[in-house]
């Protein structure tokens, strides 16, 4: 997902959007003391978070819960999904270090509640599993009062790589659908749709306590195609999910077909509650990373 906004986590001010933005995707500049203290340290101490890099509009509302996002394994993925922001080509080597630096800024921050996501690293044998253990590993170890949700990649659906996050055992694993069925060859093209809906069911049936996906809106999909989605989530035994619109984050690419009313995203909350998601969180500026602290719950 970006990271891939991952995957929503895409920059408002700077997307491409068609004539006349809704005036619902107006957001306000983030204010208030915590998180006037935590852009001072992000600032002082140059630490590396999704909010900052991806300019999120609620980055505010998240730093002023406690929780922030980090991304690992570098910023050049080795995939080229026609939605991401993120530079694709041949990743740099692997910093050893990172899992440390990481648990640091979070003890620095005094994050809540972290949320860790990566870019796709197909180039590596463990698809960055051990990166990704030695993360979580480290964040425990220095932030032992901390929860965690882990935003993983697919990992190629290779289950030896998907063990080590259940061995590490965060309180929420997450791996975003992105799309429906019929467009995720045009909007994620390395990424199967059934293949990242295993990933999620094998998460679950390996006891991870917590799974979640997201979906992001406006790429041409119908209300039908979204609520089998759903039905596909569910059936898989996820249990949170989070639905947002899509912005272009250049020329590049996809474009937007749509914009999603606020009443449709309530219509799709409402199903996804009646269909069992512990939480849905549905609206235009949704990300992957919103309210992810309710999630442990």
């Amino acid at each position: 997902m970006c990271f891939q906004f991952r995957v929503m986590d895409t920059v408002l001010d700077n997307a491409i959007l068609p004539t006349g933005k809704p005036k619902w995707l107006k957001v306000k500049l983030p204010i208030g003391q915590k998180y006037t203290e935590l852009r001072g340290l992000v600032d002082k101490y140059k630490l590396n978070t999704i909010c900052t890099s991806g300019s999120c509009p609620n980055m505010g509302e998240c730093w002023g819960e406690g929780t922030a996002t980090f991304m690992i394994l570098g910023n050049v993925c080795t995939r080229s999904c026609g939605f991401c922001g993120v530079k694709t080509g041949r990743p740099e080597t692997v910093d050893w270090d990172e899992p440390e630096k990481v648990a640091r800024s979070i003890k620095i921050m005094n994050i809540k509640h972290a949320v860790v996501t990566s870019v796709d690293r197909d180039d590596l044998k463990d698809g960055g599993s051990i990166i990704w253990m030695e993360t979580v590993k480290a964040i425990r170890r220095m932030n032992p009062n901390t929860t965690l949700e882990t935003l993983i990649p697919d990992f190629q659906g290779i289950e030896r790589n998907i063990d080590r996050i259940v061995e590490a055992n965060p309180e929420v694993v997450s791996h975003n659908m992105e799309t429906v069925r019929r467009l995720t060859r045009e909007v994620r093209i390395q990424a199967k749709y059934d293949r990242s809906l295993a990933v999620l069911k094998y998460l679950k049936e390996k006891g991870i306590n917590r799974t979640k996906s997201g979906i992001m809106l406006g790429l041409g999909e119908t209300e039908e195609e979204v609520i089998q989605t759903l039905h596909d989530l569910r059936e898989a035994n996820v249990d949170v999910v989070t639905i947002g619109q899509y912005l272009q984050p250049s020329k590049k690419h996809l474009p937007v077909k749509e914009f999603i009313t606020p009443d449709q995203f309530a219509k799709y909350e409402k199903i996804g509650l009646e269909l069992g998601f512990r939480h849905v969180e549905s609206g235009a500026l949704v990300r992957s990373s919103y309210k992810a602290q309710k999630h442990i719950l």
